[in-house]
């Protein structure tokens, strides 16, 4: 798993991948030298970040939407934002599956459960994060 605050090279495409509600998006990008492709998160107020895997993008969104957006900026290297933190050890489990270099069982280790309930933690995110999103058509935030 790969994540960059940047996207590599000159990109030679880009195409939407997701379209969320209230400007926030998933791109596809593939750059110059083939490589890719890779997923970038968009949203008002926040730097992006691009992935590797559009599992872990889209993850990603569901946190976002889970605590209502967050910025990373300034938490440094291995910082968490605080509206993660606050928000509970589910959400926390899902941040933690996109971050470099971890994965369901460094989390599951990491928390000392099984890798199994690690995934149940995510599900539950991506759950609340579709009823956000849901809530927020319905009273026409697009």
């Amino acid at each position: 798993m790969s994540r960059s605050d940047n996207a590599s090279g000159v990109e030679r495409g880009e195409s939407a991948f997701r379209e969320y509600v209230l400007g926030v998006r998933i791109t596809e990008h593939v750059s110059a030298t083939g490589e890719g492709p890779q997923y970038r998160f968009e949203a008002p107020h926040h730097d992006g970040i691009t992935f590797d895997d559009p599992d872990l993008a889209e993850l990603y969104a569901a946190v976002y939407f889970d605590v209502n957006g967050f910025q990373e900026e300034g938490t440094g290297v291995r910082g968490v934002p605080p509206g993660i933190i606050q928000a509970g050890r589910d959400t926390l489990v899902a941040y933690f599956l996109t971050q470099p270099g971890t994965d369901v069982n460094w989390v599951a280790s990491f928390y000392g459960v099984k890798p199994e309930k690690v995934g149940r933690y995510a599900s539950r995110v991506r759950k609340r994060a579709k009823g956000i999103r849901k809530g927020a058509r319905e009273r026409g935030m697009e």
